[in-house]
Protein backbone atom coordinates (compact mmCIF):
# COMPACT_ATOMS: atom_id res chain seq x y z
CA UNK A 1 0.00 0.00 0.00
CA UNK A 2 0.93 3.60 -0.76
CA UNK A 3 0.20 6.78 0.69
CA UNK A 4 -1.57 8.22 -1.79
CA UNK A 5 -5.49 7.93 -2.30
CA UNK A 6 -7.34 7.60 -5.68
CA UNK A 7 -10.83 8.37 -6.87
CA UNK A 8 -12.31 6.33 -9.51
CA UNK A 9 -14.49 8.99 -11.46
CA UNK A 10 -16.60 6.26 -13.80
CA UNK A 11 -16.04 2.94 -12.23
CA UNK A 12 -19.10 1.60 -14.03
CA UNK A 13 -17.62 1.81 -17.31
CA UNK A 14 -15.39 -0.90 -17.02
CA UNK A 15 -16.46 -3.03 -13.85
CA UNK A 16 -19.75 -4.76 -14.37
CA UNK A 17 -19.63 -6.13 -10.90
CA UNK A 18 -17.21 -8.88 -12.41
CA UNK A 19 -13.97 -8.02 -11.79
CA UNK A 20 -11.15 -8.05 -8.46
CA UNK A 21 -10.35 -4.85 -7.86
CA UNK A 22 -7.99 -6.48 -4.69
CA UNK A 23 -4.84 -5.15 -6.68
CA UNK A 24 -6.30 -1.64 -6.76
CA UNK A 25 -7.24 -1.05 -3.94
CA UNK A 26 -3.92 -2.31 -2.14
CA UNK A 27 -1.88 0.06 -4.40
CA UNK A 28 -3.22 2.89 -2.68
CA UNK A 29 -3.80 4.03 1.00
CA UNK A 30 -7.60 4.02 -0.20
CA UNK A 31 -9.68 3.93 -2.76
CA UNK A 32 -12.94 5.62 -3.57
CA UNK A 33 -15.14 4.58 -6.72
CA UNK A 34 -17.97 6.67 -8.13
CA UNK A 35 -20.67 4.67 -10.91
CA UNK A 36 -20.27 7.66 -13.00
CA UNK A 37 -19.24 11.44 -12.68
CA UNK A 38 -20.98 14.77 -14.35
CA UNK A 39 -19.20 17.39 -15.59
CA UNK A 40 -19.72 19.62 -12.43
CA UNK A 41 -18.71 17.16 -10.28
CA UNK A 42 -15.01 16.25 -11.36
CA UNK A 43 -13.55 18.86 -9.34
CA UNK A 44 -15.08 18.58 -5.99
CA UNK A 45 -14.94 14.48 -6.03
CA UNK A 46 -10.96 14.66 -6.77
CA UNK A 47 -10.80 17.02 -3.93
CA UNK A 48 -7.40 16.41 -1.93
CA UNK A 49 -7.27 13.01 -3.59
CA UNK A 50 -3.74 12.63 -5.32
CA UNK A 51 -4.90 10.28 -7.98
CA UNK A 52 -7.73 10.31 -10.17
CA UNK A 53 -8.78 7.27 -11.99
CA UNK A 54 -10.89 8.29 -15.47
CA UNK A 55 -11.99 6.34 -18.19
CA UNK A 56 -14.15 8.77 -20.66
CA UNK A 57 -14.53 11.88 -18.01
CA UNK A 58 -13.06 14.65 -18.98
CA UNK A 59 -10.09 16.02 -16.50
CA UNK A 60 -8.82 19.59 -18.47
CA UNK A 61 -6.65 22.19 -17.07
CA UNK A 62 -9.17 24.06 -14.89
CA UNK A 63 -10.03 20.56 -13.16
CA UNK A 64 -6.20 20.60 -12.06
CA UNK A 65 -6.12 23.90 -11.46
CA UNK A 66 -8.68 23.17 -8.72
CA UNK A 67 -6.86 20.69 -7.56
CA UNK A 68 -3.72 21.00 -6.54
CA UNK A 69 -3.24 18.06 -4.66
CA UNK A 70 -3.62 15.93 -7.78
CA UNK A 71 -0.25 14.17 -8.63
CA UNK A 72 -0.91 11.09 -11.17
CA UNK A 73 -4.17 10.40 -13.70
CA UNK A 74 -4.54 6.80 -14.74
CA UNK A 75 -6.38 6.50 -17.71
CA UNK A 76 -8.37 3.44 -17.81
CA UNK A 77 -7.89 3.21 -21.63
CA UNK A 78 -5.78 3.95 -24.93
CA UNK A 79 -7.55 6.92 -25.51
CA UNK A 80 -6.13 10.09 -23.64
CA UNK A 81 -8.19 12.59 -25.54
CA UNK A 82 -9.64 13.10 -22.12
CA UNK A 83 -7.17 14.18 -20.65
CA UNK A 84 -5.82 18.01 -21.38
CA UNK A 85 -2.05 16.08 -21.97
CA UNK A 86 -0.21 19.52 -22.30
CA UNK A 87 -1.73 20.85 -18.91
CA UNK A 88 -0.67 17.91 -17.05
CA UNK A 89 2.89 18.06 -18.04
CA UNK A 90 3.04 22.07 -17.26
CA UNK A 91 2.12 20.73 -13.86
CA UNK A 92 4.09 18.10 -13.26
CA UNK A 93 1.13 15.60 -13.23
CA UNK A 94 1.82 12.17 -14.41
CA UNK A 95 -0.67 10.46 -16.93
CA UNK A 96 -0.57 6.92 -17.51
CA UNK A 97 -2.94 5.52 -19.84
CA UNK A 98 -3.33 1.41 -20.49
CA UNK A 99 -2.54 -0.30 -23.50
CA UNK A 100 -2.92 -4.18 -25.57
CA UNK A 101 -5.70 -5.20 -23.08
CA UNK A 102 -7.89 -6.01 -25.53
CA UNK A 103 -6.28 -7.36 -28.44
CA UNK A 104 -7.57 -10.65 -28.09
CA UNK A 105 -11.80 -9.60 -27.53
CA UNK A 106 -11.51 -7.04 -30.47
CA UNK A 107 -9.63 -8.96 -32.46
CA UNK A 108 -12.15 -12.05 -32.66
CA UNK A 109 -14.97 -9.10 -32.40
CA UNK A 110 -13.11 -8.22 -35.85
CA UNK A 111 -13.70 -11.46 -37.64
CA UNK A 112 -17.06 -12.24 -35.79
CA UNK A 113 -18.10 -9.54 -37.76
CA UNK A 114 -16.81 -10.63 -41.04
CA UNK A 115 -18.12 -13.78 -40.56
CA UNK A 116 -21.79 -12.35 -39.65
CA UNK A 117 -21.41 -10.31 -43.12
CA UNK A 118 -20.39 -13.19 -45.38
CA UNK A 119 -22.22 -16.03 -43.55
CA UNK A 120 -25.42 -13.70 -43.69
CA UNK A 121 -25.66 -15.03 -39.89
CA UNK A 122 -28.38 -12.63 -39.11
CA UNK A 123 -30.52 -13.41 -42.54
CA UNK A 124 -30.94 -17.42 -41.51
CA UNK A 125 -31.23 -16.43 -37.90
CA UNK A 126 -34.64 -14.83 -38.50
CA UNK A 127 -35.23 -17.19 -40.89
CA UNK A 128 -35.29 -19.73 -38.84
CA UNK A 129 -37.21 -17.45 -35.98
CA UNK A 130 -39.93 -16.73 -38.63
CA UNK A 131 -40.44 -20.92 -39.23
CA UNK A 132 -39.33 -20.53 -42.66
CA UNK A 133 -36.74 -23.65 -42.17
CA UNK A 134 -39.70 -25.41 -40.66
CA UNK A 135 -41.48 -25.19 -43.92
CA UNK A 136 -38.80 -25.89 -46.15
CA UNK A 137 -38.96 -28.65 -48.63
CA UNK A 138 -35.81 -29.48 -48.49
CA UNK A 139 -33.62 -30.41 -45.40
CA UNK A 140 -31.67 -27.15 -45.85
CA UNK A 141 -32.59 -23.53 -46.30
CA UNK A 142 -30.36 -21.73 -48.79
CA UNK A 143 -32.48 -18.45 -49.59
CA UNK A 144 -29.12 -15.81 -48.75
CA UNK A 145 -26.35 -16.40 -50.14
CA UNK A 146 -22.78 -17.74 -48.34
CA UNK A 147 -19.30 -16.54 -49.00
CA UNK A 148 -16.36 -17.78 -47.09
CA UNK A 149 -13.49 -15.74 -46.18
CA UNK A 150 -10.95 -18.51 -47.09
CA UNK A 151 -9.44 -17.19 -50.49
CA UNK A 152 -10.15 -13.59 -49.99
CA UNK A 153 -8.20 -10.51 -49.64
CA UNK A 154 -8.16 -8.56 -46.48
CA UNK A 155 -6.42 -4.87 -46.25
CA UNK A 156 -5.76 -4.03 -42.71
CA UNK A 157 -4.91 -0.06 -42.03
CA UNK A 158 -3.33 0.26 -38.77
CA UNK A 159 -0.69 -2.43 -37.87
CA UNK A 160 -0.19 -2.20 -34.69
CA UNK A 161 -0.33 -5.30 -31.97
CA UNK A 162 -4.47 -5.03 -33.03
CA UNK A 163 -3.81 -5.16 -36.49
CA UNK A 164 -1.63 -7.89 -36.36
CA UNK A 165 -3.42 -10.20 -34.19
CA UNK A 166 -6.24 -9.47 -36.98
CA UNK A 167 -4.15 -10.73 -39.81
CA UNK A 168 -3.19 -13.33 -37.61
CA UNK A 169 -6.83 -14.89 -37.42
CA UNK A 170 -7.48 -14.03 -40.79
CA UNK A 171 -4.59 -15.80 -42.38
CA UNK A 172 -5.64 -19.13 -40.33
CA UNK A 173 -9.33 -18.50 -42.65
CA UNK A 174 -7.24 -18.61 -44.96
CA UNK A 175 -7.35 -15.25 -46.01
CA UNK A 176 -4.77 -13.04 -48.24
CA UNK A 177 -3.60 -10.13 -45.74
CA UNK A 178 -2.42 -6.65 -47.40
CA UNK A 179 -1.42 -3.89 -44.83
CA UNK A 180 -1.93 -0.34 -46.28
CA UNK A 181 0.02 2.75 -45.21
CA UNK A 182 -2.83 5.41 -43.22
CA UNK A 183 -2.95 9.16 -44.15
CA UNK A 184 -0.36 11.11 -42.05
CA UNK A 185 1.69 8.18 -41.75
CA UNK A 186 2.99 6.99 -45.04
CA UNK A 187 5.30 3.58 -44.91
CA UNK A 188 7.45 3.22 -48.45
CA UNK A 189 6.75 -0.45 -47.97
CA UNK A 190 3.11 -0.61 -48.22
CA UNK A 191 0.49 0.64 -50.77
CA UNK A 192 -1.16 3.79 -50.07
CA UNK A 193 -5.23 4.20 -49.63
CA UNK A 194 -5.23 4.61 -53.33
CA UNK A 195 -3.91 1.65 -54.49
CA UNK A 196 -4.85 -0.48 -51.50
CA UNK A 197 -8.88 -0.06 -51.53
CA UNK A 198 -9.32 -1.93 -55.43
CA UNK A 199 -7.59 -4.81 -54.02
CA UNK A 200 -9.00 -6.16 -50.78
CA UNK A 201 -12.12 -7.83 -50.51
CA UNK A 202 -12.50 -6.68 -46.76
CA UNK A 203 -11.35 -3.67 -45.15
CA UNK A 204 -10.54 -3.67 -41.28
CA UNK A 205 -9.65 -0.60 -39.31
CA UNK A 206 -7.73 -0.53 -36.67
CA UNK A 207 -5.96 2.82 -36.88
CA UNK A 208 -6.09 5.87 -34.51
CA UNK A 209 -8.13 9.08 -35.17
CA UNK A 210 -6.30 11.99 -35.70
CA UNK A 211 -6.96 14.92 -38.31
CA UNK A 212 -5.20 12.60 -40.93
CA UNK A 213 -7.17 9.68 -40.47
CA UNK A 214 -10.54 11.79 -39.81
CA UNK A 215 -13.29 10.70 -42.55
CA UNK A 216 -10.67 8.83 -44.33
CA UNK A 217 -13.29 6.39 -45.77
CA UNK A 218 -15.54 8.62 -47.75
CA UNK A 219 -17.37 8.45 -50.79
CA UNK A 220 -14.76 8.16 -53.10
CA UNK A 221 -12.64 5.32 -51.16
CA UNK A 222 -16.04 3.62 -50.72
CA UNK A 223 -16.47 3.52 -54.78
CA UNK A 224 -12.90 2.72 -55.36
CA UNK A 225 -13.60 -0.41 -53.56
CA UNK A 226 -14.66 -3.37 -54.73
CA UNK A 227 -18.42 -4.35 -55.77
CA UNK A 228 -19.84 -6.76 -52.97
CA UNK A 229 -16.58 -5.75 -50.73
CA UNK A 230 -16.66 -5.90 -47.14
CA UNK A 231 -16.08 -2.47 -44.45
CA UNK A 232 -15.00 -3.60 -40.76
CA UNK A 233 -14.45 -0.61 -38.21
CA UNK A 234 -13.58 -1.74 -34.99
CA UNK A 235 -11.45 1.45 -34.25
CA UNK A 236 -12.72 4.48 -34.10
CA UNK A 237 -16.23 5.82 -35.66
CA UNK A 238 -14.70 9.25 -37.01
CA UNK A 239 -12.92 7.36 -39.40
CA UNK A 240 -15.84 6.77 -41.55
CA UNK A 241 -18.25 9.16 -43.68
CA UNK A 242 -21.30 7.70 -42.22
CA UNK A 243 -23.60 9.32 -44.81
CA UNK A 244 -21.59 8.30 -47.58
CA UNK A 245 -21.45 4.45 -45.95
CA UNK A 246 -25.13 4.57 -45.63
CA UNK A 247 -25.19 5.67 -49.51
CA UNK A 248 -22.91 2.69 -50.55
CA UNK A 249 -24.83 0.04 -48.45
CA UNK A 250 -27.80 1.75 -49.99
CA UNK A 251 -26.90 1.85 -53.95
CA UNK A 252 -25.76 -2.17 -53.72
CA UNK A 253 -21.97 -1.27 -54.41
CA UNK A 254 -20.85 -2.07 -50.81
CA UNK A 255 -21.24 -5.96 -49.44
CA UNK A 256 -22.07 -5.09 -46.23
CA UNK A 257 -20.43 -3.52 -43.29
CA UNK A 258 -19.52 -4.22 -39.81
CA UNK A 259 -19.23 -1.96 -37.19
CA UNK A 260 -18.33 -1.44 -33.29
CA UNK A 261 -17.86 2.46 -33.36
CA UNK A 262 -20.03 5.10 -34.59
CA UNK A 263 -18.84 9.14 -34.62
CA UNK A 264 -21.09 10.17 -31.71
CA UNK A 265 -20.79 7.43 -28.64
CA UNK A 266 -23.10 7.21 -26.94
CA UNK A 267 -25.21 8.18 -30.10
CA UNK A 268 -27.89 10.45 -28.10
CA UNK A 269 -28.48 12.73 -31.23
CA UNK A 270 -29.47 9.63 -33.45
CA UNK A 271 -27.55 8.50 -36.72
CA UNK A 272 -28.98 7.54 -40.07
CA UNK A 273 -26.95 4.54 -39.37
CA UNK A 274 -28.89 3.30 -36.91
CA UNK A 275 -31.94 3.95 -38.19
CA UNK A 276 -31.17 1.84 -41.76
CA UNK A 277 -32.54 -1.41 -40.54
CA UNK A 278 -30.35 -2.98 -43.41
CA UNK A 279 -29.77 -6.48 -43.65
CA UNK A 280 -25.72 -6.38 -44.59
CA UNK A 281 -25.21 -3.86 -42.12
CA UNK A 282 -24.06 -5.09 -38.54
CA UNK A 283 -23.60 -2.65 -35.50
CA UNK A 284 -22.40 -3.60 -32.22
CA UNK A 285 -22.54 -0.65 -29.04
CA UNK A 286 -18.62 -0.27 -29.09
CA UNK A 287 -18.32 -3.35 -27.27
CA UNK A 288 -15.31 -5.09 -28.64
CA UNK A 289 -12.89 -4.63 -26.33
CA UNK A 290 -15.28 -5.08 -23.16
CA UNK A 291 -14.54 -8.82 -22.73
CA UNK A 292 -14.20 -10.04 -18.70
CA UNK A 293 -11.17 -10.82 -19.06
CA UNK A 294 -9.99 -7.32 -20.93
CA UNK A 295 -11.39 -5.41 -18.09
CA UNK A 296 -9.14 -7.39 -15.84
CA UNK A 297 -6.04 -6.69 -17.55
CA UNK A 298 -6.87 -3.17 -17.42
CA UNK A 299 -7.54 -3.12 -13.71
CA UNK A 300 -3.96 -4.66 -13.66
CA UNK A 301 -2.49 -2.08 -15.66
CA UNK A 302 -4.07 0.81 -13.38
CA UNK A 303 -2.38 -0.92 -10.23
CA UNK A 304 0.72 -1.34 -12.30
CA UNK A 305 1.06 1.80 -13.14
CA UNK A 306 0.02 3.41 -10.06
CA UNK A 307 3.06 1.56 -8.36
CA UNK A 308 5.29 2.53 -11.01
CA UNK A 309 3.97 6.71 -9.93
CA UNK A 310 4.47 5.87 -6.52
CA UNK A 311 7.76 4.22 -6.02
CA UNK A 312 9.08 5.47 -9.69
CA UNK A 313 10.57 1.65 -10.37
CA UNK A 314 9.02 -1.29 -12.16
CA UNK A 315 8.59 -1.99 -15.73
CA UNK A 316 5.64 1.01 -16.92
CA UNK A 317 5.92 1.82 -20.29
CA UNK A 318 2.38 3.49 -20.58
CA UNK A 319 3.54 6.83 -18.89
CA UNK A 320 2.16 9.09 -21.64
CA UNK A 321 2.81 12.76 -19.53
CA UNK A 322 4.90 14.47 -18.64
Amino acid sequence: MNGMTAVFLDHASLDQGDLDLRTLHDSTAGLTLYDATAPHQVAERIGAHQVVITNKVVIDDEVMQACPELKVILIAATGTNNVDLQAAARRGIAVYNCQAYGTPAVAQHTLMLMLVLITRYDAYRQAVQDGAWQRSSQFCLLDYPIGELSGRTLGILGYGELGREVARLASAFGMRVRVGSIPGREHPDRPSLEQLLPEVDVLSLHCPLTDATRGMIGAAELAAMKPGSLLINAGRGGLVDEQALLDSLRCGHLGGAGLDVLTEEPPVNGNPLLDARLPNLVITPHCAWGSREARQRIVGQLAENLRHASSGTGPSPRRVAP
